[in-house]
């Protein structure tokens, strides 16, 4: 049958079926998956992995470190898997950030211009993505996890109290979140990281305050390079949107855990997530180090 287009074929078999109406009505049922889109089994294990990933960042942050691999494991390509990472990831930002606004932990109206200078820093980054040579930035970010997450576990009195604030609001919305923004844009893995240290170390925020003040910020970045993504056709859509629910379902849990328990919950999981993420770039066999030193 070479030349002869394969839903052509389904529907002459159909045809000489004894019972014609239902078996048209089975196969316009499949019909709604394609043969180049993914089975419904793999998107429902991409929607439990969003679950998952909603759960974490909203408390510690590296949702990536989760959603990222697994699509790429699903087959989807690396620049698909970024562009539609930003969509997804979006709804669990969202939907944490509510959550701390709610509860007073975060206030929406005041932070709206950092979260839009953190936007417009996303949106060069994605777009100056291609032009930066990006090696110097995956050498040097392991190392700098590493040491964000040693300063975490060993720092003494981080709690959910604020201490001395170092730099006014204002530098610090006009410096820090634009920078972390384009660095957002431009590579990713660990922006949420940079926020948190920004607020606890140089904003003097609790642990809680810090994490809320994160969620809404990292919002705006990743939508600034998801209008990027977008506007290039980059953005899986049906994938990006069922994972997008599952971000939301998982950030309301793991966002109210984060209220009810704060710095002790809060604290290790910045820890195990740091750590981890360091370890996943590092042991990426194109990771710069391990091509410089030759394993």
């Amino acid at each position: 049958m070479a030349g002869v287009p394969l839903e052509a074929v389904a529907v002459a078999t159909v045809r000489c079926e004894k019972h014609a109406a239902p078996a048209r009505m089975r196969f316009r049922r499949l019909s709604l998956f394609p043969l180049t889109d993914l089975a419904f089994q793999l998107l429902f294990l991409l929607f439990l992995a969003a679950i998952f990933a909603g759960f974490v960042d909203s408390i510690a942050g590296g949702g990536g470190l989760i959603t990222i691999p697994v699509m790429l494991i699903a087959g989807i390509p690396p620049l698909e898997s970024i562009a539609t990472n930003k969509l997804q990831s979006q709804f669990g930002s969202a939907s944490a950030t509510i959550a701390y606004a709610r509860r007073g932990h975060v206030n929406l109206k005041s932070q709206l211009p950092m979260a839009a200078m953190s936007m417009v820093g996303g949106a060069v980054g994605a777009v100056l993505a291609s032009l930066v040579p990006a090696g110097w930035l995956a050498a040097a970010i392991p190392f700098l996890l590493i040491a964000i997450a040693l300063f975490f576990a060993i720092k003494p009195n981080l709690n959910d109290i604020d201490s001395h604030r170092r730099v006014t609001p204002f530098v610090f919305g006009v410096t820090i979140v634009p920078l972390v923004g384009l660095y957002d844009g431009i590579f990713g893995p660990g922006a949420g990281s940079f926020y948190m240290l920004g607020f606890v170390l140089l904003a003097g925020f609790g642990m809680l305050k810090a994490t809320a003040h994160t969620k809404l910020i990292n919002l705006g970045s990743n939508f600034g390079s998801f209008l990027v993504f977008a506007a290039t056709g980059s953005v899986l859509w049906k994938i990006g949107l069922v994972m997008g629910v599952g971000q939301l379902l998982g950030a309301q849990v793991g966002s109210r855990l984060a209220m009810k328990n704060g710095a002790k919950l809060i604290k290790p999981l910045l820890v195990i997530s740091y750590l981890a993420l360091a370890l996943k770039l590092i042991a990426d066999p194109t990771h710069p180090v391990r091509v410089w030193l030759g394993f």
